[in-house]
């Protein structure tokens, strides 16, 4: 047996955890995107009530960093799709 055979045996065995762990991975990316959006809304309403002059800049400010972590979890979920069904 050459080392390859051996691999795709185990590969094949090995499928339905690799598809868990994707649907896990998913989950757990979900999960965190919504806590750090959550974060950066908790901080920018105590950024605007200590400081109503620069709600504009503040807001702008935190709708790039949600943009930013809702990019990188779709990214993630879409990976583990991609392990899930290919």
């Amino acid at each position: 047996m050459t080392v390859l055979s051996v691999l795709m045996q185990v590969a094949t065995d090995l499928a339905p955890l690799a598809k868990m762990a994707a649907a896990f991975g998913a989950g757990i990316a979900a999960i965190a995107a919504a806590f750090g959006i959550g974060n950066i809304g908790r901080a920018a309403l105590e950024s605007i009530a200590r400081q109503p002059e620069a709600s504009g800049d503040i807001r702008s400010n935190m709708i790039v960093s949600a943009a930013l972590i809702e990019g990188v979890a779709f990214f993630a979920i879409v990976v583990c799709l991609l392990i899930l069904f290919i």
